[in-house]
């Protein structure tokens, strides 16, 4: 399948050996590159949906003793009051769709990748959430809205996650061009590679070209050998390249599994992702081909 004989016989040149590991291990660090790339796309889509009209009320614990029981008892009260005052405003401000409290149980839920079962388990005094669900696209006057709320007591922060939100997509943005500026410079070395090869091919067939020229042969005709046998050993390159890359891949999805908690978000690839990959080592034998046809037919052109 990825033999082709010629008649320059390029199938014996020693640097065509080595070629199709070098294509390898580019094909390899471009897939990894691509994986991450598209994997950061997806989370910070992922986030942005989840996140982006919502935000959260905090009431904050009052020092009432150690024992998480005897708060209930003693303040519980109150802080059902505030919380209910505070629902009251919030599902009555323009924009707001949908307003609730969230439970202790959910609040532990929260905190646990954070601050670990054992210290929840201490009775520590746990703040009074609720969740707040905004209209889509609306912008809320964050200040006003919190002013109103501390009205009502002033350990009431309202903490709108726009503000980190979107410094981590700054962040996601950032390495996606750092990913893209290493596939350019994965698919500059691999047109460098495939160029040297070539060249180096002109040289050890140089005599036999001259013959081809004798009896007839076109630059065309010879370019297109040249250019055959590079994409071969481009997709050879590529496969191996490819192979390598989707165990990998699927190791650190595992890892990443195995580690996640609240610090980890879900690793995963769609399938139009993994189209994608599987696609890119077409794309850098299709790179070599063209790198090689426009190689030779430029120093066949310095010849005559």
């Amino acid at each position: 399948m990825f033999t082709n004989r010629t008649d320059l016989q390029l199938e014996r040149d020693t640097l065509g050996r080595f070629l199709p590991w070098l294509i390898a291990f580019m094909v390899y660090l471009s897939i990894l590159a691509l994986a991450g790339m598209l994997a950061l796309d997806d989370i910070a889509l992922r986030w942005e949906k989840g996140i982006s009209d919502t935000l959260t009320v905090q009431l904050s614990p009052q020092d009432n003793g150690d024992n998480r029981d005897a708060m209930k008892n003693e303040v519980g009260k109150n802080d059902a009051k505030i919380l209910e005052d505070a629902i009251d405003i919030l599902r009555s401000t323009p924009g707001v769709s949908n307003a609730e409290i969230y439970h202790d149980d959910k609040v532990l839920l929260l905190l646990e990748p954070w601050l670990g079962k054992e210290v929840l388990d201490a009775n520590i005094p746990l703040p009074k959430l609720i969740d707040v669900e905004l209209e889509e696209g609306v912008v809320l006057d964050m200040n006003s809205l919190e002013a109103r709320l501390k009205l009502i007591s002033p350990n009431i922060l309202v903490d709108d996650h726009g503000i980190w939100l979107g410094h981590l997509i700054d962040l996601i943005q950032t390495v996606k061009v750092i990913a893209l500026t290493v596939l350019l410079f994965i698919a500059l070395a691999t047109t460098g590679t495939v160029i040297f090869a070539t060249r180096s091919g002109l040289a050890i067939h140089h005599e036999a070209i001259e013959v081809l020229h004798l009896i007839g042969a076109q630059d065309n005709y010879i370019a297109k050998q040249f250019a055959s046998r590079a994409l071969l050993l481009g997709l050879r390159g590529g496969l191996i390249g490819l192979l390598l890359a989707l165990p990998t891949i699927w190791g650190i999805g595992a890892i990443a599994s195995f580690l996640q908690s609240g610090f980890f978000p879900e690793f995963s690839l769609r399938l139009g992702h993994w189209v994608t990959l599987v696609f890119l080592p077409v794309i850098v034998a299709l790179i070599a081909m063209v790198s090689a046809r426009l190689t030779v037919m430029k120093s066949l052109a310095k010849m005559l």
